[in-house]
């Protein structure tokens, strides 16, 4: 689906490549917080992911992924959300996270999760997310 007042294009692609992913990690700033530097290990993070949304501007170049594990059913873990600087501030974040939503099955079905990084905590409440105060984890050691 085409936006057309931007011309950016949205569509669910599972089958992203790893080069393709790991240069717009770079381009959005993400890279510092993602194993960039194991292709093995970003392989099987986009093999395992089961709903991947990318935004590409009018050139196909990828500008914006939205990649997230969910059962289509009741959850839906929203893992990395990285749009190419360049591009930043024009809603394509929110529209990502929006269509992931949707996908995954929509409001009424599915809740959507996930961690901020702690410089990105006013974008998601100002995108709308609630802040949770009831989640737990185990944060990676390696």
């Amino acid at each position: 689906m085409e936006d057309p007042l931007s011309g950016v294009s949205y569509a669910v692609e599972n089958d992203l490549g790893t080069a393709e992913f790991v240069d717009l990690l770079h381009r959005s700033g993400l890279a510092e917080r993602r194993p960039v530097d194991e292709p093995e290990r970003i392989a099987r993070m986009l093999e395992h992911g089961n709903l991947i949304v990318c935004a590409r501007n009018s050139t196909g170049r990828l500008i914006g992924v939205a990649r997230s594990l969910t059962d289509f059913a009741f959850c839906c873990y929203l893992s990395d959300l990285a749009v190419d600087r360049l591009w930043q501030g024009r809603g394509i974040g929110r529209h990502l996270m929006r269509l992931t939503h949707e996908e995954a099955g929509g409001a009424k079905a599915v809740t959507l999760l996930l961690l901020a990084a702690p410089g990105a905590m006013d974008y998601y409440l100002k995108a709308g997310l609630d802040r949770l105060d009831n989640c737990f984890g185990w944060r990676r050691t390696g």
